[in-house]
């Protein structure tokens, strides 16, 4: 990517087997704004770690954004918005605004946790629990989708990057960043937490906004709706922004 043609958005994919889901959205964005997508591929020689993924997204910002300085809008849904979360935490200097979809409070407790959860709990087959995941995820769907959206979830959890396994689940301690956050979530999310666990991390300038109808995918069925409210939380960064930088000049 040459530094005159750099995305003022970057879209952060670290699950690529589910990344048709956000397509609708990406696509709505790409038509507004400059926006790239940034894509992590787990490969089955590599451990699950989250350091790593971080490490290879700063070099990928450092190497873009070193010459520019210009921080950028960051996008996330599930564990990609936590990868985004974590990197807003060591690097706020990169990011402009951070935005994430269908991650909570407790950014552990995503769709893979409740997976391995019912793993545990129900003396079903593999293949019934990720059926039960896909209501859960999706709503109510026709035999046919359900089918498909389980050979999808199966992939994710057999090749994507993970936190949690049947033996072993990884704990995230949550904490507040400095960039602009918004927190965007599904009305009828069975996985995230519930907003008002948000309010403690957030600052007075954050924002927290719920699609209604939504599950965990929501952005998925809602592109239109779930684009409007981002715009015009970037809308509301750019007046800030601006704000402060004619306070600067007139203290100066």
């Amino acid at each position: 990517m040459s530094m005159s043609h750099l995305p003022s958005a970057l879209w952060l994919t670290v699950s690529p087997n589910l990344k048709r889901f956000d397509q609708r959205l990406l696509c709505r964005l790409s038509k507004r704004v400059s926006i790239a997508r940034w894509e992590y591929i787990q490969t089955v020689d590599e451990p699950c770690c989250l350091e790593v993924v971080i490490d290879l997204l700063h070099e990928y910002l450092y190497k873009n954004l070193t010459e520019t300085n210009k921080p950028v809008d960051m996008i996330g849904h599930g564990l990609s918005g936590i990868v985004g979360w974590l990197y807003a935490q060591r690097y706020p200097e990169h990011v402009r605004s951070l935005t994430l979809l269908s991650v909570g409070a407790n950014p552990a407790v995503n769709w893979h946790a409740h997976y391995y959860a019912l793993r545990q709990l129900l003396p079903c087959s593999r293949e019934i629990i990720l059926a039960q995941m896909a209501r859960m995820l999706f709503g109510p769907r026709s035999c046919d989708i359900t089918r498909v959206l389980v050979q999808m979830l199966a992939q994710d959890l057999d090749l994507g990057l993970a936190l949690h396994s049947l033996v072993n689940c990884q704990e995230i301690e949550p904490a507040q960043i400095k960039p602009p956050l918004m927190v965007c979530q599904g009305a009828h999310d069975a996985v995230v937490n519930s907003a008002e666990r948000w309010q403690p991390l957030l600052k007075p300038s954050d924002r927290i906004w719920t699609c209604p109808q939504g599950h965990h995918f929501f952005h998925f069925d809602q592109p239109r709706l779930v684009e409007t409210a981002i715009l015009n939380y970037w809308q509301q960064i750019d007046r800030l922004e601006k704000i402060a930088d004619l306070s600067a000049v007139l203290n100066h």
